[in-house]
């Protein structure tokens, strides 16, 4: 391969002739080569950072307007490349520095070389000038909650969808009679309507958790440099790199915010990815209770019948599975695992700053994307196409015992008791037990244990 020297405040480096990057991005590829490489998302926030502090240096009269304009053409020239291509020049890991020092600096290095393709007496430096009133301490962070925000648009959009299927559901099943079951046992009838009732108020208060926090996201360290103080950064820079920002991406981004807290705690990611654990444990919840009730189709629960979407087996023919369920279930599991990592990361902000930077925001990034994806898939290739199994669940309710709590408000809750360990023990029908017992007649029993009138699914609120 060809190389060229760059030269960085240790020495020079040999860099592959064709790379865009230099001396400190050519460094980190040899001494960080584990797990998975910066996010892109990261790497777009940064390259609009720039851009945004370009114009916002140019303005103040901080960084000459030839070179400003070079550093803005040169951004938006590499925001305009599709992925595959953007991540050519843009090599290094996760597990790096905690501050993400290397990728702020791949950052500017790879634009400073792209002024150069556009004007080869440019004389734009990765330091002096990409990075004018910056410090990776509060640019790095500054990309975080942008890509965060971002992050949680389509996630948020993906969990209506699953709301809103659920709800036409919920219409279509709500006189359709079922058994309840509370520890995993019998319990008196309900609709199913109303049990996907109560899967949709689940959604709507998760989805409301996340609306409400996420303005958290929306206060930007930029501007705090090093340790918050501002050092070398022009006042009004971190204002007016804000507006841009918030112009680019139709945010309400804001500026205001303690710089100290910004560059030493990462609470915001921390507390609306605990809400995005939240979510994960109920869709794990929803998703469990789906596969269970569509359980068999003869040896199991049998209540539902989900999409054949894919052979079920390599070695049974005509199985069916409930695959949506357990890849949304499997991706839960990650994001309560991804929450651990995420609260010990944002606890260890030593004095100024916090240096688990990469891994926090490469963690909420996998959660948002994880959940994303797989309640897309949940949405419209299994709850989309899930019917009810009505002969099943009538059957049930008939064969339930527990339908005897419609009997205690008349005989008493020991009577009932009585009938319902009689039924169990002879193998009868409740109405047998009961009529055997000469506490009820068969008219009162008809009257009282309707099964439909017991879900008081008609009743106004």
């Amino acid at each position: 391969m060809n190389y060229r020297e760059e030269a960085d405040s240790l020495g020079t480096v040999k860099v592959p002739a064709t790379a865009l990057w230099g001396a400190q991005t050519e460094r980190s590829r040899h001494n960080f080569t584990t797990g998975p490489l910066m996010p892109l998302p990261v790497i777009r926030a940064l390259l609009q950072l720039k851009r945004a502090a370009a114009i916002a240096n140019r303005d103040l009269g901080e960084v000459a307007e030839a070179k400003a304009t070079l550093i803005v053409r040169a951004a938006e020239a590499l925001l305009a490349l599709p992925d595959d291509q953007l991540q050519a020049d843009f090599p290094l890991h996760v597990y790096q520095t905690g501050s993400g020092t290397q990728t702020n600096m791949n950052v500017n290095e790879v634009i400073a070389h792209q002024t150069q393709k556009l004007d080869p007496t440019s004389g734009v430096l990765p330091n002096d000038d990409v990075n004018h009133g910056q410090s990776s301490n509060d640019t790095f962070p500054t990309a975080m909650v942008i890509t965060a925000t971002l992050a949680l648009q389509p996630l948020m959009t993906a969990v209506q969808q699953l709301i809103d299927e659920l709800t036409a559901k919920q219409r279509e099943f709500w006189h359709v009679v079922k058994i309840g079951r509370t520890h995993l046992q019998d319990a008196t009838p309900l609709t199913f309507g109303q049990e996907i009732s109560g899967w949709v108020s689940t959604l709507t208060h998760d989805l409301a958790y996340l609306k409400e926090l996420a303005p958290t996201l929306l206060e930007l360290p930029i501007g705090g440099t090093a340790v918050g103080t501002g050092l070398n950064a022009a006042p009004g820079f971190a204002a007016e790199v804000a507006a841009q920002l918030a112009d680019v991406y139709d945010q309400p981004f804001t500026a205001k915010t303690n710089k100290f807290f910004g560059l030493a705690a990462h609470s915001g990611l921390n507390v609306v990815h605990g809400a995005l654990k939240t979510l994960a444990s109920d869709l794990l919840k929803i998703a469990n209770d789906v596969r269970f009730l569509a359980s068999g189709p003869r040896a199991g629960y049998g209540e539902l019948n989900i999409p054949a979407n894919e052979p079920g087996s390599s070695i049974m023919p005509g199985k069916v599975n409930p695959t949506q369920a357990e890849a949304l279930t499997m991706a839960a599991t990650r994001v309560l695992g991804n929450d651990v990592t995420i609260s010990v990361a944002a606890s260890q902000g030593n004095f100024e700053m916090n240096v688990y930077k990469p891994v926090l925001i490469a963690t909420f990034l996998e959660s948002a994307d994880l959940l994303t994806g797989a309640v897309t898939g949940f949405t419209t290739k299994m709850i989309h196409g899930l019917t009810v199994n009505a002969d099943r669940m009538a059957t049930l309710v008939d064969q339930s015992l527990m339908t005897v709590t419609a009997l205690s408000p008349h005989i008493g809750y020991h009577a009932s008791a009585l009938i319902a360990q009689a039924a169990d023990q002879h193998g009868w029908t409740l109405r047998e037990a009961a009529l055997k017992s000469g506490q009820v007649t068969a008219a009162q029993f008809d009257a009282w244990v309707d099964p439909l009138a017991m879900t008081n699914v008609d009743r106004p609120e």
